[in-house]
């Protein structure tokens, strides 16, 4: 007979069968089924990619189309964690398909409708028979022994002081016998249960000033006893799936925003290594005037109040869904280069041959200057209807940008401002 597997269902998505991480094999050894959506094959172009997935994981691969029932569920939750502006169709499809095995395997019970929903646990039996028990009456006379013997001593020590006392002897320090009495006690190595003698004698007779088994030092290196934990850390708190605690359903994808919404909704989400992923970290985009945050990195300009004060911060996402953003401490914004004065507009057409080089301050800096999402400057040079000519890096006249001086495009996105030395006398 077969062993059981730790996953019932894995939903994949194009990136593990892109890069084939994990490899099929692996996928096998941990899951009884591996499904995906229609939508997901189209999507990989790559020859040797194809070829690959035609050949070894068609057969094991299952292709199942959502219920627009689940799909529109999915829908509603991206859009109140603010992730449906980022998700492609083939993306919901994905995580409509998880949501869809999570209900047909064990229901609403375990899934949120709604983000931070606090979902109820509920209780084992044998839980609830020990509060039972623990708060039914006690009958007279149980446990009475065990009681006596523990407070004996003391009882007996503070009867005989209340009787002096009662007598008129009072004294000003306690008596000598009753000193002693209690450092006997507290130096005493006769247990009171026998399973713990062991240990009081380890106590008693270890030598003062000696170091316990471990080495204080131990947390700081990897062993063989550790080392799941530091793995786990690494990763950013996943933790292995076992026999013992199966998952229904898991998905695998390295977008962050169904890698959000899944955590969101409690389902389940696996990494390259096969851990559950209970934290994820990432960046996205806030606005430090409006302080609205977006998770599209290629934005620019601010959505809410089209300011270019868009700054890169870390985010996690725990397993209760909270979204939490880790922002830098006195973080100071540069003001730089924001005040300056525009040169004057000089007149030709609209295509701007007839200007080139003409106005635009010294050197030209305030020619085709972009201050605003909606210009005709920044839509000619996003849209890419400016015919930019292609760099050969094997011409024999091409030198890189780090000698020449253009510096200011990184990453082939449109400068926008005027830089951060518009002020200063070399410009």
């Amino acid at each position: 007979m077969a062993s059981p597997k730790p996953i019932h269902t894995i939903v994949l998505d194009a990136g593990p069968m892109l890069k084939n991480d994990p490899p099929i094999s692996s996928l096998l050894v941990k899951a009884d089924r591996l499904v995906t959506v229609p939508a997901v094959i189209p999507e990989i172009r790559d020859a040797t990619a194809r070829s690959r997935i035609e050949s070894t994981w068609k057969p094991f691969l299952e292709t199942i189309a959502p219920s627009p029932q689940s799909l529109k569920s999915v829908t509603d939750f991206a859009r109140k964690t603010g992730d449906l502006v980022v998700l492609s169709r083939p993306d919901l499809h994905i995580l409509a398909l998880t949501y869809e095995v999570e209900i047909q395997r064990s229901g609403l019970s375990n899934v949120r409708t709604f983000p931070r929903q606090k979902l109820e646990k509920p209780k084992p039996p044998g839980i609830q028979k020990d509060e039972a028990d623990r708060t039914s009456p006690i009958a007279d006379g149980e446990k009475a022994a065990p009681q006596s013997t523990t407070i004996g001593v003391a009882h007996t020590v503070s009867t005989s002081y209340s009787a002096e006392s009662t007598r008129g002897e009072k004294p000003a320090v306690l008596p000598d016998e009753l000193v002693e009495s209690t450092n006997l006690l507290q130096i005493s190595d006769a247990p009171l249960d026998p399973t713990d003698s062991a240990h009081t004698h380890e106590a008693v007779t270890a030598p003062e000033g000696q170091a316990p088994s471990e080495d204080s030092d131990s947390e700081g290196w990897i062993t063989p006893a550790n080392i799941q934990k530091h793995q786990a850390k690494d990763q950013n708190g996943a933790v292995p799936v076992s026999v013992e605690k199966p998952l229904n359903v898991a998905c695998i994808t390295s977008d962050f925003a169904m890698q959000n919404v899944l955590l969101s909704m409690n389902l389940g989400l696996l990494n390259t290594s096969l851990q559950r992923v209970r934290n994820i970290k990432t960046f996205v985009l806030r606005c430090h005037a409006c302080f609205q945050t977006t998770k599209e990195m290629t934005k620019q300009f601010c959505p809410r109040c089209g300011k270019p004060t868009l700054s890169r911060v870390s985010c996690s996402t725990n397993s209760r869904g909270e979204f939490k953003l880790h922002l830098k401490k006195n973080m100071q914004w540069n003001h730089r280069g924001d005040r300056y004065s525009i040169p004057k507009p000089v007149p030709g057409h609209a295509n701007g041959k007839a200007s080139q080089g003409k106005g635009g301050g010294k050197g030209g800096w305030g020619h085709s200057l972009i201050l605003a999402e909606d210009q005709k400057e920044y839509l000619r040079a996003t849209s890419g209807t400016g015919r930019k000519k292609e760099t050969d890096l094997m011409d024999a006249d091409y030198l890189p940008s780090i000698l020449t001086g253009e510096r200011g495009r990184a990453g082939g996105r449109p400068k926008v401002g005027a830089g951060r030395n518009v002020n200063s006398k070399k410009r």
